[in-house]
């Protein structure tokens, strides 16, 4: 059960009820981490979306994005973001066994998201200063510096959604990634 006051998507209104109705009409439903997030900081909300938006608009594939939000969320041990990407990492043509790969922190099927995804599991598993072979490793996968920035912004997004529903043990509308 939720921990934060979450409202019915019906009830909202104002700034919440707009962007509620975007999400439903970009994904055909208002996942219930939005709802939480949306219920109780709009502006909050407005900022996440904004945030994949600009993503969406980078360098880095979808696929990339994917990679980076599975490995991510397996470290965090967040169950909501890996049963919601799980799915999307599906629509963006990953399989089941690639998507619990990339949870597992590499991708062997490809030297440079294999590359990416341990970059990104080593920055939030990790403190202080990454190291300089580090940044150098990723780089002589082929990503240059505006694609790590890139990567350290989708990795900062999927942190705070994993923060808001480890706080708020939300309630799954998604089907349950698989074991790994």
């Amino acid at each position: 059960m939720s921990r934060l006051q979450t409202i019915a998507v019906n009830e909202a209104t104002g700034q919440t009820a707009e962007l509620f109705g975007a999400i439903k009409k970009a994904v055909g439903k208002v996942p219930n981490a939005y709802a939480a997030i949306g219920s109780n900081a709009p502006a909050v909300l407005a900022n996440a979306l904004g945030t994949g938006q600009v993503l969406k608009q980078g360098t880095l594939s979808a696929r990339e994005l994917e990679a980076i939000n599975l490995s991510v969320s397996e470290v965090s041990g967040c169950d909501y973001c890996l049963a919601a990407h799980t799915v999307t990492g599906k629509m963006s043509g990953y399989t089941v066994e690639q998507t619990q790969q990339l949870r597992r922190g590499s991708y062997p099927d490809d030297a440079r998201t294999d590359a990416l995804v341990r970059f990104a599991v080593e920055i939030v598993s990790t403190h202080g200063t990454v190291p300089a072979a580090s940044v150098e490793r990723v780089k002589a996968a082929g990503y240059n510096d505006r694609q790590i920035v890139e990567a350290i912004q989708a990795i900062s997004a999927i942190l705070f959604t994993n923060m808001i529903n480890r706080v708020n043990d939300t309630v799954l509308d998604f089907p349950a990634a698989p074991a790994i």
